[in-house]
Formats: structure tokens, C-alpha cells, sequence
């Protein structure tokens, strides 16, 4: 079966680790649902942007933590 996971990012790549601590997911809605529930508190805690991957494969990635607009 494959995981689902988030690697969260500095705006220049580098890795952080994330003040909520996620979970392996099991589908893909379940790791977007978990990130639309948590992300300004991932924000909040140095996350600036996040990438999704399925297994080692990435899916989507450098999707932006900040509200458009938001200085």
C-alpha cells in the first residue's frame, strides 16, 4: 500500500521540520484534507511552502503555505 507524506520547506527548499507532527497517510484526500486543516499553524511554526510525494515519487510540490497577497 502506499504512503502519502509532506515534506515542508523553507521558500529556498530546505527541509523543516513541521510544528504539527503529520501522520503517514493511506490516500492522497486524506493527506490534503489533513494539510487544509493544519496549514496555518504550519505557516505559523517556519513552513513556507510543502510538496506531497506517494512513496518516494513526488506528486506536486513547492505549494506556497502563505496566503496570496499576504505580505
Amino acid at each position: 500500500m502506499a504512503a502519502w507524506t509532506w515534506r515542508f520547506e523553507k521558500a529556498d527548499g530546505t527541509e523543516v521540520q513541521p510544528a504539527v507532527r503529520p501522520e503517514e497517510f493511506t490516500t492522497q484526500g486524506d493527506a490534503e484534507t489533513w494539510l487544509g486543516e493544519h496549514w496555518k499553524e504550519l505557516a505559523e511554526g517556519g513552513a513556507d511552502q510543502v510538496s506531497l510525494f506517494e512513496d518516494d515519487k513526488e506528486i506536486y510540490g513547492s505549494m506556497s503555505l502563505h496566503e496570496e497577497g499576504a505580505a
